[in-house]
């Protein structure tokens, strides 16, 4: 068997069979994680972030491939989680970049479209590492130019790819020292792997099990947030009746007349709403917004090309109904607000844990996006939070190594002025908040904020999920686990011997203020215990208790 041309509907079914494998191994994926910690979440990320993609490209099914492509970049966009799923949304979006305005391609179409995401992958990235999911890809693009180059089949092409990403995955250990020590190779090179393995299924004419999650559309996420508040309201006080979404699919001839800038089209129905997101390519634009002129935005839009997946729904008889579900027909509701005009500053951040979420809150956090660990926030999580706190400046602590370079992505694609300050815990995040200054610009709040957590010693205490050795230390399943600043500092069975050798490794002779953030797993006796241990070893530090409820960490400290 022998393709050597590849259209749009070939391509959306490798992108479903290359989903599918991936959430068939998504839980495989997630134990190669390289800490034992209970958030072992790449193979997760990966799985919901390539859910979204898939999802877009079933909406979008054409022969056009370069549409297609274009389709699966924008719902990667909108869905990455985690930094894994960011990269594999780079990666694609390079990939439909090389490809856009082709309604076909070639084998050498394909190997280029593989290295022109690899290429976009790695500007994304601030420091690259290799032996990892960049690493896989780099080497599988590779191989798939000298492939083209010896046969113009796309099948082939693909085994290539395929054989390359397994042996340059096998390699990864030799790359980063503590995946041999561990006995592991990369998550995320391998969670991408098993989405090359299910492109050569399609191609192969093979089937995989199709159990894939389905990702919560725009609109029921939508309707979600709206159910919540719809009893804090009166139907009179709906100010924009109509949320409205549709796409338009650019044509030539109205571009003409009628260019399309994303920044212009976006401030213009501005005016006319609110709620409004809209997601651009050079194919095709996608809205959502919230007006009373919903005729409006629809001419507004068809300047530039003709109109498809149009829903436009009335949001006050959709109001009524529910206040009649949950409210009863004759239950008075108390009036809502008026909009509130924009603040100077909006600060959003990430947490788990109800106290956790109070204390950030009580900080100066605006809005406070639930998850975290096991939990990371979609792009479009971020850029929804972004918009909810109302300000002129935003700035969002992602509280996350995984979700920081999420966070930066939804910065990117918002029409803000928002910077993110790198934050990769709690303890980092609360000296972020402790150092803003609401006077400032936000580039010198971005350098105070960080320079403020630069400082801070950061610990967790948490479970072991395997057996495994890191760093000469010896861990068993279910051992509670120190770790200092990213780095596993003591592993026991017993969890008060943990975290009092953790304490032990965070606090020197220059250490005077230590808190302690209790989490669902620490008992009121724990807390006590540990508190006591700290002021009979070391008298000279300050301590300051909060109940953070979070779960899978029963202490997070701070040292400052």
């Amino acid at each position: 068997m022998s393709l050597t041309v590849l259209d749009g509907k070939k391509f959306a079914g490798m992108v479903a069979l290359g989903a599918a494998n991936l959430s068939k191994n998504a839980a495989m994926v997630d134990a190669l994680n390289v800490f034992p910690v209970p958030d072992g979440d790449t193979g997760t990320n990966m799985n919901l972030t390539i859910t979204s993609g898939a999802k877009e490209v079933r909406n979008n099914v054409t022969a056009d491939i370069g549409k297609v492509a274009s389709s699966f970049s924008r719902g990667l966009l909108m869905g990455a989680r985690g930094n894994s799923g960011v990269i594999l949304s780079q990666l694609f979006r390079g990939f439909s970049k090389s490809i856009e305005g082709k309604e076909t391609i070639t084998s050498v179409d394909f190997a280029r479209a593989f290295e022109n995401g690899v290429e976009t992958a790695y500007k994304a990235v601030m420091k690259p590492v290799e032996g990892t999911i960049l690493t896989v890809a780099k080497d599988a693009a590779k191989r798939a130019v000298k492939a083209a180059k010896k046969s113009d089949d796309i099948l082939f092409v693909m085994y290539e790819v395929v054989t390359e990403a397994k042996a340059s995955l096998d390699r990864t250990p030799d790359l980063l020292p503590v995946l041999k020590e561990v006995g592991v190779v990369d998550s995320g090179g391998q969670g991408l792997l098993t989405v090359y393995e299910g492109f050569l299924s399609a191609l192969e004419g093979k089937d995989l099990p199709a159990i894939s999650p389905q990702a919560p559309s725009m609109k029921e996420m939508v309707n979600a947030e709206h159910h919540k508040a719809q009893v804090h309201m009166r139907t009179e006080d709906i100010h924009y009746g109509y949320c409205t979404e549709f796409m338009v699919k650019f044509e030539p001839e109205k571009l003409k007349k009628a260019p399309f800038s994303e920044e212009a089209f976006r401030n213009e129905l501005n005016e006319h709403g609110d709620s409004l997101l809209v997601v651009a390519d050079e194919d095709l634009v996608k809205v959502h917004i919230h007006t009373e002129e919903p005729g409006n935005m629809l001419t507004l839009a068809q300047k530039h090309g003709s109109l498809i997946n149009i829903k436009i729904e009335n949001m006050r008889e959709q109001h009524t109904a529910i206040l009649e579900s949950e409210t009863g027909p004759h239950q008075p509701v108390k009036k809502a607000e008026s909009k509130q005009e924009k603040k100077a500053y909006g600060i959003v951040t990430v947490a788990m844990g109800s106290g956790i979420k109070a204390l950030f809150t009580s900080l100066g956090a605006g809005y406070v996006i639930e998850g975290g660990q096991t939990m990371n926030p979609s792009t479009e999580d971020i850029v929804k939070a972004i918009e909810q706190v109302n300000a002129e400046k935003v700035i969002v602590l992602p509280n996350n190594g995984n979700i920081v370079m999420a966070a930066e992505q939804a910065a990117s694609i918002v029409d803000q002025d928002v910077i993110v300050v790198r934050s990769k815990n709690v303890p980092q995040g609360i000296a972020a908040l402790l150092a803003f200054n609401p006077s400032a610009g936000l580039e010198d709040n971005q350098k105070k904020m960080t320079d403020a957590f630069s400082s801070v010693k950061s610990g967790q205490l948490t479970f072991a999920v395997r057996d495994t050795s890191i760093d000469g230390i010896e861990i068993s399943k279910g051992d509670f686990m120190g770790i200092l600043n990213g780095k596993i500092v003591a592993s026991m069975p017993d969890k008060e011997e943990a975290v009092q050798q953790l304490v032990k490794e965070m606090i020197d002779e220059d250490s005077e203020i230590i808190t302690l953030i209790a989490g669902e797993d620490a008992s009121e006796e724990d807390t006590e215990s540990l508190v006591q241990f700290i002021e009979d070893s070391f008298p000279s530090v300050e301590v300051e208790v909060h109940e953070g409820n979070q779960p899978l960490y029963p202490f997070i400290i701070s040292v400052e």
